[in-house]
């Protein structure tokens, strides 16, 4: 079997990510004024929403909502162990260790080149990183592991569904307890009725029209492709927006973008070893299990991002936090790849289909990722 690889953005992420930063800072250090008009621009007075972000992240995470098959979820019970792994790591352990990992760091361990401002600020961001389970990139994950793609379909289908209703109350519970920062209900709500609500019906109603009119092949081959380049120039996009609003923040503290790196860090691979090892003790095949292990270590973060912009402002700290995990994730995902790859023989065999949808299997290497 060939070697599989990212695409070609795909593997230079962290890459693009460094340019828009540095794009970013010089809009915000030599063209303020337009930066404090794009900043000022909202969703209602005192929503916190910023516009021209949420437009872009629309165009983000609407695509990735019409790859999600909710029918899916009616073939959990084949082989529920996994799943359920997947979800306890997810909504039990993952937002839950990185509120003490980054209070540790934060509080203590950095107490003293952060201030308690500061502090509260990076605790924020962290916790709203960690409180939304990956969405997209996963299944680039899932590609590079020989993952069950169908299997890992139905992980985020079933974890879109959850967060809807848990990632609100678990942001301002987690935030409020480890930090001295208020979380408005309203705002957090206005969050994910815009992040989340928005997209995922529209993603929902889109599939629905496109695979009744057209086809699922037609779907999945031609359409799906076509919108790769808008999501890639939207998160750019974005991301230069973030880092403008955040140019002060970053040249006048680039100590801290490092510092923010170290729990996250820390609470990704501790949240992959963990799943992947409760994977392995109730002997999940390797294909269901390195998939699980790499969503409970990856993130939504253009949702962690805009939501961190909708709560505290695109120039705020929270904000910043969101954004360095950005700046890590593909490096720090490829080597858990690397690690679940070299490790596979831990796990039963496995046959290289996948769970059967519509009474046909799908085989392991006709699969092909498109962000």
């Amino acid at each position: 079997m060939p070697a599989k690889k990212l695409n070609f953005f795909e593997r230079y992420l962290t890459l693009w990510v460094i340019a828009c930063m540095f794009v970013g800072v010089l809009l915000g250090k030599l063209a303020p004024g337009l930066t404090n008009a794009l900043r000022r621009l909202e969703f209602g007075q005192e929503s916190q929403i910023n516009a021209p972000i949420a437009v872009l992240i629309w165009l983000m995470i609407i695509p990735m909502m019409m790859k999600v098959d909710f029918g899916a979820i009616r073939d959990v019970g084949k082989r529920p162990r996994g799943l359920l792994v997947t979800l306890l790591v997810n909504w039990l352990v993952k937002p839950f260790s990185m509120a003490l990992i980054a209070w540790i760091f934060f509080r203590h361990v950095f107490a003293g080149w952060i201030g308690a401002a500061e502090a509260d600020q990076y605790i924020a961001g962290a916790i709203i990183l960690a409180a939304a389970p990956c969405t997209a990139m996963v299944f680039v994950w899932s590609y590079l592991t020989d993952g069950d793609p169908a299997y890992t379909l139905v992980q985020v289908s079933l974890n879109d569904l959850i967060m809807l209703f848990l990632f609100a109350p678990i942001v301002r519970f987690l935030v409020s307890g480890a930090s001295s920062l208020s979380v408005p209900f309203v705002v957090l709500l206005y969050s994910v009725i815009a992040f989340i609500v928005v997209p995922l019906a529209a993603g929902v109603i889109l599939r629905a029209w496109f695979l009744r009119r057209y086809g699922q092949d037609w779907f999945e081959k031609i359409l799906l492709p076509k919108f790769s380049p808008l999501t890639i120039m939207a998160l750019l996009a974005t991301l230069t927006f973030i880092f403008a609003f955040q140019a002060d923040n970053i040249t006048g503290k680039f100590m801290h973008v490092i510092l923010i790196a170290v729990p996250i860090l820390i609470q990704v691979y501790f949240n992959s070893s963990l799943a992947y090892s409760l994977m392995r003790l109730f002997k999940v095949e390797y294909s269901v299990a390195a998939p699980g292990a790499l969503i409970g270590a990856s993130n939504f973060f253009e949702l962690a991002v805009a939501t961190a912009i909708a709560l505290f402002g695109p120039d705020s700290g929270a904000a910043l936090a969101t954004v360095v995990g950005v700046l890590i994730e593909v490096p720090v995902m490829l080597s858990v790849c690397s690690f679940c790859n070299h490790t596979r023989h831990w796990f039963p065999d496995w046959t290289g289909t996948s769970m059967y949808e519509g009474g046909q299997a799908v085989s392991q290497k006709s699969f092909s990722p498109s962000r």
